[in-house]
Formats: C-alpha cells, sequence, structure tokens
C-alpha cells in the first residue's frame, strides 16, 4: 500500500519537473494553481474513498460479499453522477475560483485552460477514487499498485511527449494526465469485474437500486465530506496567498508542496491499510487486533515520516534542481528549505489517525476535529504571522497539520470503548 500511494504524486512531480525546466516560470506557476483547483475539486469528494473503504472493510470482516459488490457499484453510480455535474458546472467554477484566487495577468489564461481540460476526465477520476478505495477494503493493495504504476507511467511518456516535443506547455500537461485517467478506469473497471462472483443480472439489480440505498451511501459520507471540505479550504487559501506574493513564490511553494505531497502519499499508504485493517476488526468486534494495527501503524508512520525528513535534509539543493533550473527559483526554494524538514515530522500524526479514525467508522469526531484545526489553529495563525510573509503562511500551515494529530490523539480512548460508532 505505501508503494501504491507512492506512486500518486508522481503524476505532479512529473508535471513539476517537466514544466520546471522549460524558460519561464509563468507555465509552472499555471499548472501549480490549476492543480490546487483540481485537488479542492476532486479532493472534496475524495469522501468515495474513504467512505467505500470504511463500510467495505466492515461488510468485508463480517462476510458480507452480496454487500462488498453492491457497494462498489453504487459507488460508482455516484462517482459518474457526481463527475458529469462537474463537468456542466467547470466554467462557472473555474471563473469563481480565479476571481478568489487572483492570479497575475499572465498566467490566468493558462490556469483557466489547465483547470477546463483536466476537469474532461472528472467522472473517470472520481470512479478511479471508488475503486481504489473499494480494493483497499478488500485488503487487495496489489491491484492499486499496478493501475497506479501503470498510471504514472503513461503519464510520464505522454508528458513528454506533449509538453518537450509537441510543446503545448501546461495544456500538454493536463491532457497527459486526462488520458492516464482514463486509461486507470478502464483498466481498473476490467480488473474489478474479474473479482465479482455475482451474475451479470444481479449486478444490474443493485445498479437500479432504490434512490434510498444511494442516499444512505452520502448520508454515511457527510461527515467526511464536511472534514474534506474544511481541509481543502485551507489548501485552497494557502495557494491563494501564495499567489499573491508572486509567481516565484508561488512556484516555489508547488515544488515544496510536491514534495510534501510524496511524503503525505506515503504516509496514507500506512493509513488506507489501516483503514482496511481496523474496518476488519471492527466488523469481527476484536478489540485486540485492533489495538495492535493501531499500535504498529503508529510506529510505520513514524518511521516513514522521519526518513523522508532527513532525506530532504541531506539532499538540499541537488533535490530541488531535479524540478527546476529557473535561478530565481531555487534561490526561493533555498529560503524556505527548512519547512521541507519540519513539515513531514509535523504531519505524520493526523495521516496516521486518519485511517484509524476511518476504519473506525469514528467520522463525526474526525469532522469535528478538522472544523477545530482550521477554525481555531490555522486561520487565527495566519491572520497573526502576516507580518512574516511566506514563512507565516508555512508556520500556520504546519501547526495547523500538527494540531490534525493532537486533536484525533485526543479522541483516540474512544476506540477502546465499547463498538458505537455506526456507518456515518
Amino acid at each position: 500500500m505505501i508503494l501504491s500511494n507512492l506512486s500518486v504524486p508522481l503524476l505532479g512531480l512529473v508535471d513539476t519537473a517537466i514544466l520546471g525546466h522549460l524558460p519561464t516560470p509563468t507555465y509552472l506557476s499555471a499548472v501549480a494553481l490549476g492543480s490546487s483547483l483540481i485537488a479542492m475539486v476532486l479532493w472534496s469528494l475524495g469522501f468515495l474513498r474513504m467512505g467505500t473503504t470504511s463500510l467495505v472493510a466492515r461488510a468485508f470482516g463480517a462476510g458480507e460479499r452480496e454487500l462488498v459488490e453492491a457497494l462498489l457499484l453504487r459507488s460508482l453510480v455516484l462517482a459518474f453522477a457526481l463527475g458529469l455535474l462537474l463537468l456542466l458546472l467547470s466554467p462557472l467554477l473555474i471563473d469563481v475560483a480565479l476571481a478568489w484566487m487572483a492570479p497575475s495577468a499572465e498566467i490566468a489564461p493558462f490556469t483557466a485552460s489547465y483547470c477546463q481540460l483536466r476537469l474532461l476526465s472528472a467522472p473517470f477520476a472520481l470512479a478511479n477514487i471508488a475503486l481504489m478505495g473499494w480494493f483497499i477494503g478488500r485488503q487487495n493493495t496489489l491491484i492499486p499498485l499496478l493501475i497506479l504504476v501503470f498510471t504514472n507511467l503513461l503519464n510520464l511518456l505522454l508528458d513528454w511527449v506533449l509538453v518537450m516535443e509537441l510543446q503545448l506547455n501546461s495544456d500538454g500537461a493536463a491532457l497527459a494526465t486526462v488520458s492516464a485517467d482514463i486509461c486507470a478506469f478502464l483498466l481498473a473497471i476490467a480488473i474489478a469485474r474479474r473479482h465479482l462472483q455475482a451474475p451479470a443480472s444481479q449486478l444490474w439489480q443493485w445498479l437500479r437500486s432504490p434512490l434510498r440505498e444511494y442516499t444512505e451511501l452520502l448520508q454515511a459520507n457527510r461527515y467526511l465530506f464536511v472534514r474534506t471540505l474544511c481541509l481543502l479550504s485551507v489548501l485552497t487559501f494557502f495557494n491563494a496567498q501564495g499567489a499573491r506574493m508572486g509567481d516565484i513564490t508561488l512556484a516555489a511553494n508547488a515544488i515544496i508542496f510536491q514534495l510534501l505531497l510524496l511524503t503525505s502519499y506515503g504516509l496514507d499508504g500506512i493509513a488506507h491499510a489501516s483503514e482496511a485493517l481496523v474496518g476488519e476488526a471492527r466488523g469481527r468486534r476484536n478489540p485486540a487486533r485492533l489495538r495492535d494495527v493501531v499500535i504498529t501503524s503508529g510506529l510505520w508512520s513514524a518511521a516513514i515520516a522521519g526518513a523522508m525528513a532527513l532525506a530532504f535534509l541531506l539532499s538540499g539543493n541537488p533535490l530541488f534542481r531535479l524540478f527546476t533550473d529557473l535561478p530565481q527559483v531555487l534561490a526561493a526554494l533555498e529560503h524556505y528549505a527548512l519547512w521541507v524538514v519540519l513539515l513531514p515530522l509535523a504531519a505524520l500524526w493526523g495521516f496516521w489517525l486518519d485511517g484509524v479514525f476511518i476504519g473506525a467508522g469514528e467520522l463525526r469526531y474526525m469532522q469535528n476535529a478538522m472544523l477545530v484545526c482550521a477554525l481555531g489553529i490555522f486561520f487565527p495563525l495566519w491572520w497573526l504571522t502576516q507580518g512574516w510573509g511566506n514563512h507565516g503562511l508555512w508556520l500556520a500551515f504546519s501547526l495547523f497539520s500538527l494540531a490534525r494529530g493532537v486533536s484525533l490523539g485526543i479522541g483516540l480512548p474512544r476506540l477502546w470503548q465499547p463498538q458505537t460508532a455506526s456507518l456515518d
């Protein structure tokens, strides 16, 4: 699961590295801003993966095969419905987002074009999220790894052809990712069909399930939806503030965020495994197994974050040069390099406990903890440290990340109590 997740940010890392070696930072900045907007839109619907994993893991642990298979189909229907809605609303969403983030006049048209192209694959991207959640819930992590490796290799090839050879710049990066999303879906759905035991007639019946069953799936994830929106509001606000500090700062922040994403997906590999194993332990009502999973996943998370922080500390400038050779951006990266090292250590606790609480079904507590961290930590700290510029912005984000772990840690004893969590 760790290898599978570490392959995910390579999509963004490849885009960043290739665009960072073009003669101007304009395209890198445009994709950095556009990627954050796409992430906000898609990640706000990340409950499709988290909720699917949580529900499937507990059904899998309880031995309810038919429910496990029905959940896949219902999640895919929701994914495509939401994806098509995003596609229809994309012109309005992009205009509103750019008006709020206020990028420079130079990068705004490239950002808008990038976003419009990326959202062409929204139905497939959301379906991929649901499919990955289903595989993880069934404790099958090899298939997500193979699919994501295939996707990243295809994205790398298409990035090189479209950006470097055909010189489509930021539009080429968007088209490469769109193509990779669609191909990943076709591969994932073909593999998933081979794992379904129900006959075609039964699958069709599940697809035509009463509307209330889809409503129940949405209701079971409403806390995750609010929690994810809150998190992405922080991330988008962060990028908006960086954009107001100029294109060079925006580009430097984009590279630092890509490195944080690399760490976060490694930590999410542990978190996703925890979701499946904690959900299974809850489904079987096995508190001893639950405690073992929590402790082991915490130790692995600390080890991964420590290793990544040490690697960033030792690699220094050569690491940054993999992403760009623009002198202004390199100088900015050197100035903010401290945060590259500190962020993995601050963020690891939140990623670890996210997986534990999702698997346990303690979703309402997660929502409330995130609201407290965003409204009570990040935004007040940003307000107080505005005079520190980009350093103040990174300080607020780092303490927000640390507070996520602390707030969930306070609620950890809930898991040792008699099971009360429902599907919501």
